[in-house]
């Protein structure tokens, strides 16, 4: 009997902002269900989205709180607590935008922003193409959405993105179902104070720069 997943891997070198999923049994089927190529595209999206919204219920975890007090159906008074300030998606066009309906299902009215950053063909350099957003923006906190991050470039572009908006990176939490060591450890580097909340480390890139084993591209297959 499994009881425990056997393929995560964890690197001696994990950067200390790293966060992972509970690495669970139930978690790692759901994932091998996900990197199966046979798997139907409907599978795919309610399976792909079941560890999308834990990942999102995971980044709220890491949001401040402030105390609140409440009163009960019953009369009595209920001390706990409730988020500091507002939250806002910002989706990595295109496969980040298939984040957001999970998102949705978890915070309720949340506010969306996009950014669609495409490899520049003089340079071979992450280039800002759109990217539109909330006005009040520079004042919430950030859930940034990319499922896979394979070198980093395009999460990197998009952070120096937000901080241009005046958001600063402690404000900003990177979600995204898998990871590349190599890109994590460029990632974190570059952003100490940011937070990513991942659903799992892969092997590594290939010579191609794909995450292996990976799911192939996550965007094609929704």
């Amino acid at each position: 009997m499994t009881t425990a997943p056997t393929s995560q891997s964890t690197p001696a070198a994990l950067p200390p902002s790293v966060f992972t999923l509970p690495q669970t049994a139930q978690l790692e089927a759901l994932y091998t269900i996900i990197r199966d190529k046979t798997t139907s595209r409907g599978d795919f999206l309610f399976y792909s989205d079941r560890i999308i919204r834990l990942l999102v219920e995971e980044g709220l975890n890491h949001l401040p709180v402030v105390p609140k007090t409440v009163q009960t159906p019953t009369g009595s008074t209920y001390k706990g607590v409730g988020f500091e300030g507002k939250i806002c998606g910002v989706s990595i066009l295109r496969a980040g935008e298939a984040m957001e309906a999970g998102l949705r299902e978890v915070c309720r009215s949340v506010r969306i922003g996009k950014i669609l950053i495409q490899r520049d063909e003089e340079t071979a350099q992450p280039k800002l193409f759109y990217c539109k957003f909330p006005e009040d923006i520079a004042q919430r906190y950030i859930l940034l959405l990319d499922p896979m991050l394979a070198t980093g470039g395009s999460a990197i572009k998009a952070v120096e993105i937000l901080k241009e908006q005046g958001i600063p990176e402690e404000r900003i939490i990177f979600i995204n179902l898998i990871a590349a060591p190599e890109g994590l450890r460029r990632f974190c580097s570059k952003f100490p104070a940011l937070r990513v909340i991942t659903g799992w480390i892969d092997k590594g890139l290939n010579e191609k720069a794909f995450i292996i084993p990976g799911l192939g591209d996550f965007g094609e297959r929704r």
